[in-house]
């Protein structure tokens, strides 16, 4: 089973990322108490890196024991280790160097001079195993919505998109630089209790009003076919949510 999408509409970019680091300490937390430690998948992109930057000057964030958090990556670009463009690369800057974490529970996915080189589908089968070694499922998996609606690095109408059973793919001429590039799946993503689709300005506003129409097909907007098991969220601004139809809208909190 997923959740039917709850949508969240901000006044700005601004107010979505402050308030989506707050809902991400309060979701952590409550996973610690219930359970002893949180996984929670983290996103690239501006709106992904945006929620980082305002935990990172949130007071919040002492509220959460970071030693007992695992740290996953939806998607990456395959690129050598430290590359700017790197996902994992952006969010150290942004958040997590400043954080007291166990290196060991921090998931990166594998770098391009990494142990497998430049074999990007040797370095998908280990993180998959990483993952399948990891207990239970994600408690927040975060998502970043494209303008052509993709998540993660899954594209519409590429074959990754249509993956059934595998969790964890490579990816090959990607429309988006770099076109290499590794991918949680949709059944990856549909085992997480919580998934966050985020978007934020005027140039998001037709996809998530695309990927949240009743007729959407995942394959070819993969951003209709992220839910999780408990709840489902888009977490959109005001600017993101303007295509969508005003019975949609009404719908939002």
């Amino acid at each position: 089973m997923t959740a039917t999408p709850r949508l969240v509409v901000h006044r700005d970019k601004e107010l979505m990322a402050q308030a989506t680091a707050a809902r991400l300490v309060t979701e952590i937390v409550d996973a610690q108490t219930a359970r002893g430690s949180a996984s929670v998948v983290l996103t690239g992109g501006r709106n992904g890196n945006g929620v980082l930057a305002a935990l990172a000057v949130s007071p919040a964030r002492e509220a959460v024991d970071w030693a007992r958090v695992d740290l996953w990556w939806g998607d990456e670009r395959f690129l050598p280790e430290g590359d700017p463009e790197r996902n994992v690369t952006q969010a150290r800057q942004a958040l997590l160097d400043a954080l007291p974490l166990d290196p060991a529970r921090v998931h990166p996915m594998p770098a391009s001079d990494g142990r497998h080189g430049d074999d990007v589908d040797a370095a998908a089968t280990s993180y998959a195993t990483e993952l399948a070694v990891a207990a239970g499922p994600f408690d927040v998996l975060m998502l970043g919505v494209g303008p052509d609606t993709h998540v993660a690095s899954l594209f519409p109408g590429l074959p990754a998109v249509r993956e059934e059973k595998q969790t964890v793919l490579a990816v090959r001429n990607a429309p988006k630089p770099p076109p290499t590039r590794i991918t949680l799946t949709l059944p990856a993503i549909r085992s997480a209790r919580q998934v966050w689709l985020l978007a934020a300005g005027e140039d998001k506003a037709k996809a998530v009003a695309t990927a949240l129409a009743d007729e959407a097909d995942a394959a070819e907007a993969p951003a209709a076919g992220a839910r999780g098991t408990a709840r489902t969220l888009w977490l959109l601004d005001r600017a993101a949510a303007s295509a969508l139809p005003p019975e949609r809208l009404s719908q939002a909190r």
